[in-house]
């Protein structure tokens, strides 16, 4: 990991060292988007990613296509300040930390629909499809200020395909080992008014033995999954987007009893509904309606869980000249349905949002109070400076606070409290970042204390024998990352590097399954009418359990890439991916996938 450490600095010092280059950018591991491009999740409005104070990655279309990645979650373990954990293949149970994080401290939203888990916590990487994505961003660090409950450390937010231009149809064909196949087609475009994308892709593989010794058979998966989007623009001033997405994963896993093929059924829909107004030149109004509904069922074990998300959102937002005011009220209702437990629960809240920009001065304030039908009040806030001292660089600075309710489950299972708190979190962090044209380089530091960390304990406050949920743990989650881009000759490279100490404040031990070092480095040319790449993800050792007596080694995996256009409308894509067979493990007992190589082929109607 030294070796590791010392080749990314390299790589990212080249930024400064070779910036007479000119710009160009390809997807990367380490994502480097264009300063032209505007996000809308940091802070809820749409702003130029120059002004964005935040820790943001954006990822497209281009890097999803080329990644290879069958879930959602194998493509973010790739990004800066992300790392996977999973008990099985694709389609198995799946956690996925930011900045050394919980899953459930990441609020995570599908068309701005909100998609979590009243059951587990967090939302349900398994069950999230990839094919019909179009873009992703990432929001490092608390923003429940803007969000409410669950934006702890971060936002992830998930865009599927929006229709442009003509009619464009498309069908795409793929195979691999283990029996791996995915079928894709659909259309997009726009007429008049309207615009329109409807797209289904399905997904099998016979997958492979993901608990050796405990039942041996193969472990697959089926996958199947639709999105689609309606948007009408009734004139300048008025746009209503209709959208909806819709996935079904049947995963096999081996369980605890031998013998039994185990199947985990999980099913994820969401609906949206958006009118967006610009009423006058400064001020503009969105009203979203929306609904996310999760299904999760083991077979032949019998366990059934449902959670349903409803939430409005009324937003505001007036501009004049280097100011922008922001308010919204937003209706959030939680329900679980989990035997037997059928409850529900909702919040209501008011949040302000203050921004600036001018010269070399940003500035973004934000202050939110949710009114909760169970816990009463909680006021969260964030503040975010930027200064821009020499062309290209800045600085940055932030803090803020944020929280997370208890799940239905953990208040109301056999295993539950009906008196757990609020977890709540207390982040500051310190960033430098430099950008001229494709090249990109950024530092940030940053430490977040999460305290009533809610904790799965000794059997005794609840009814359950084998332990119950109770606020028993803080948690201080402190590091580095580093990140950065840059074009040398006729060469993309890019890298990250993650330091960082994710550690039970009150026993000195590592959090779970987290690992303290992670790298992760990209290249990527032209050679004749090839695009060709190399990717490497590095990680330190972890510890399986809460008491670090458990280790999982660390590991270090090569993927290779390669695509080309074979004719006119006919796009061609190899992938290889852990090219050294490297034997680890995510979770004990549970070896991650092993050499996985696939082709695949695309026709695009242009």
């Amino acid at each position: 990991m030294r070796a590791c450490a010392f080749l990314s600095l390299a790589v990212l010092s080249a930024s400064s060292s070779f910036a007479q280059d000119g710009p160009r950018q390809l997807a990367l591991a380490a994502s480097v988007p264009q300063l032209s491009e505007v996000v809308v999740t940091a802070t809820r409005t749409e702003q130029p990613l120059s002004d964005v104070l935040a820790d943001v990655t954006l990822i497209d279309r281009e890097q999803i296509e080329r990644s290879g990645a069958i879930t959602v979650s194998d493509l973010l373990a790739r990004q800066p300040g992300l790392e996977l954990s999973r008990s099985g293949g694709p389609g198995t149970a799946t956690g996925l930390f930011l900045r050394g994080a919980e899953t459930r401290f990441t609020a995570v939203y599908i068309d701005g629909v909100r998609v979590d888990s009243q059951s587990t916590g967090g939302a349900p990487w398994e069950a999230m499809a990839l094919g019909q994505v179009e873009r992703i961003e990432i929001v490092r660090g608390p923003a429940a200020a803007v969000y409410g409950s669950d934006a702890v450390a971060g936002v992830i937010q998930i865009f599927t395909r929006q229709g442009e231009g003509p009619f464009t149809p498309y069908v795409g064909i793929g195979a691999g080992n283990r029996r791996t196949g995915t079928l894709e087609a659909g259309f997009s475009g726009k007429h008049d008014v309207v615009d329109y994308s409807l797209g289904m892709q399905r997904d099998v593989s016979r997958g492979y033995d993901s608990r050796p010794g405990a039942n041996p058979d193969l472990d697959g998966y089926r996958q199947t999954a639709a999105s689609g989007r309606v948007g009408v623009q009734f004139s300048d001033a008025h746009r209503l987007d209709l959208t909806g997405t819709w996935t079904n994963m049947d995963a096999q896993y081996d369980g605890f009893v031998p013998g039994l093929d185990d199947h985990g059924l999980n099913r994820l829909a969401t609906l949206g509904a958006t009118w967006s107004a610009q009423w006058a030149r400064q001020y503009a109004t969105r009203l979203s309606v929306s609904e996310s509904n999760q299904r999760y069922e083991t077979l032949p074990s019998p366990y059934l869980s449902k959670t349903r998300l409803r939430n409005i959102l009324f937003s505001n937002q007036w501009r004049e000249g280097a100011h922008t005011l922001t308010a919204a009220l937003e209706r959030r209702e939680d329900h679980l349905v989990n035997d037997p437990i059928d409850r529900g629960r909702h919040q209501d809240a008011l949040a302000l949002g203050y921004g600036y920009v001018a010269g070399v001065h940003t500035l973004q304030l934000n202050l939110r109070h949710d009114r909760d039908s169970e816990f009463g009040g909680q006021t969260t806030g964030g503040a975010a400076y930027g200064y821009s001292f020499a062309p290209g660089w800045r600085a940055t600075v932030a803090a803020g606070t944020a929280f997370r309710v208890p799940t239905l489950y953990q208040r109301f299972s056999e295993y539950g409290q009906a008196g757990l708190q609020p977890e709540k979190g207390r982040n500051i962090e310190l960033g430098v970042h430099w950008a001229q044209g494709a090249s990109r380089f950024g530092a940030t530091v940053y430490r977040n204390r999460v305290t009533n960390l809610i904790n799965f304990g000794a059997p005794g406050p609840c009814a359950g024998l084998f332990g119950c949920y109770e606020n028993a743990g803080n948690a201080r989650l402190r590091g580095v990352t580093l990140s950065g881009a840059h074009r040398v000759g006729g060469v993309n490279l890019s890298a990250s590097l993650d330091l960082q100490q994710p550690k039970n404040a009150d026993t000195g031990t590592l959090l779970a399954r987290r690992a303290q070092r992670l790298l992760k480095l990209a290249a990527d040319t032209r050679v004749a009418t090839w695009n060709v790449g190399a990717e490497w993800q590095a990680a330190s050792h972890r510890w399986d359990n809460a008491a670090n007596t458990r280790r999982l080694g660390g590991y270090g995996l090569v993927n290779l890439y390669a695509s080309t256009t074979i004719a006119r409308q006919w796009d061609l894509l190899a992938r290889i991916d852990n090219l050294g067979g490297k034997t680890y493990q995510l979770a004990a007992g549970y070896p991650a996938l092993p050499r996985t190589f696939f082709v695949g082929l695309r026709w695009t109607g242009r």
